[in-house]
């Protein structure tokens, strides 16, 4: 047997007629650029996530990058971030010329509250948290340090469309929520989208403004803007996908739940859950100390699997001019060394499932 890492064909299948019904909808429409769909899934998803506003835009890179823009973040301020997450979070940041400042994830993987204060200076502005691999962060004590400092509090949901802290939905905490609907989220689109949430009517019409050239009316151009609008057919699209979201989160729980109670094998780390937080479980990451020869192993036993992700930012050729060595965050960089994803996707058969923990238990080292 051949078990994929992610595929997304089997979740097209599930939902194909609606999908291609809303496609030819579209395209018969003959407008499809910042129109009826776009508004109406702007509409929706905020209603979904319980935020007052959402503006969709062209990717999730896009969300945060015009998130702190909008904050009017930038150049000699410093935003806290946590070490483990993908580039993007950080290339958010440094678009704007802010300065990333890292500090090392908790149990969960998820920043780590008890971190964020001693790292705080007169030019800190910000604390960008990322809810990784589907588990929301533990919002509570983020939320009161935010306030304590008067920090702005931004949200990157990327990996965790309807994940929860204390019944709350994630991106609805801070000023701002970023999202991302690349096609294997979640809640994916059939190419790149992403969009912001918020509560600030201000603010979202500031993004919405940066989000088409700085133009709120055509030919105005009020602000040297961008060209990042979520296109109709992506909306629409993501409009049918957002009707069973609930259906496709549940799912990824009950492999999870799948997973968690089959594995047994004393060098594989399972993943945890915080008190309070719920998991939509984008990924199931284990952590195993030969990560490597694990994953050749699965390999050769037809299980494909992920790494995420294998160079932490701090690390990495693109920001050498921070000037971070290798061994400052232990913590980040053993994940890094230690991280792996198992299958997960709709449509992963209970076969299949049984089939990876099975070949998961066989392993030796």
């Amino acid at each position: 047997m051949e078990v994929w890492a992610n595929r997304l064909d089997r979740e097209f299948y599930r939902y194909q007629k609606e999908y291609e019904e809303k496609a030819v909808e579209v395209l018969r429409s003959g407008w499809y650029v910042l129109g009826k769909e776009v508004e109406a899934f702007e509409k929706e998803f905020a209603g979904y996530t319980g935020a007052a506003h959402c503006v969709g835009l062209a990717s999730g890179l896009d969300a945060l990058w015009l998130a702190f823009r909008a904050l009017q973040i930038g150049s000699g301020d410093e935003v806290i971030v946590q070490a483990n997450s993908y580039i993007a979070c950080v290339m958010g940041i440094t678009i704007n010329g802010a300065t990333p400042v890292f500090v090392e994830p908790d149990a969960f993987y998820q920043i780590d509250p008890e971190r964020i204060e001693p790292l705080i200076t007169e030019r800190t502005k910000a604390v960008l948290v990322v809810h990784l691999y589907g588990q929301s962060a533990r919002m509570d004590r983020i939320v009161e340090i935010c306030r304590k400092h008067k920090l702005r509090l931004v949200e990157d949901c990327a990996q965790a469309h309807g994940a929860e802290f204390g019944g709350k939905q994630v991106g609805t905490f801070g000023d701002i929520g970023c999202f991302s609907f690349y096609p294997s989220k979640n809640l994916g689109a059939y190419g790149d989208g992403g969009a912001v949430i918020t509560d600030n009517g201000e603010l979202a019409d500031k993004i919405r403004i940066l989000r088409n050239y700085g133009s709120e009316k055509k030919y105005h151009n009020q602000v040297v803007g961008a060209n990042s609008r979520l296109d109709e057919l992506q909306a629409g699209l993501l409009r049918v996908k957002l009707g069973h979201l609930n259906e496709i989160n549940r799912e990824h729980q009950e492999i999870a739940e799948h997973y968690t109670r089959g594995i047994v094998n004393p060098r594989i780390q399972k993943p945890q859950t915080a008190r309070g937080a719920t998991s939509v479980w984008h990924q199931y990451v284990v952590r195993c100390a030969e990560r490597d020869r694990l994953k050749a192993y699965l390999e050769a036993q037809g299980v494909k699997t992920e790494i995420h992700y294998p160079i932490p930012p701090h690390l990495s050729e693109a920001y050498r001019e921070l000037g971070h060595h290798k061994g400052e965050f232990p913590i980040t960089e053993r994940l890094a060394e230690e991280v792996l994803s198992l299958p997960m996707y709709n449509g992963l058969t209970k076969e299949e499932q049984q089939y990876v923990i099975e070949a998961v238990n066989r392993y030796e080292e």
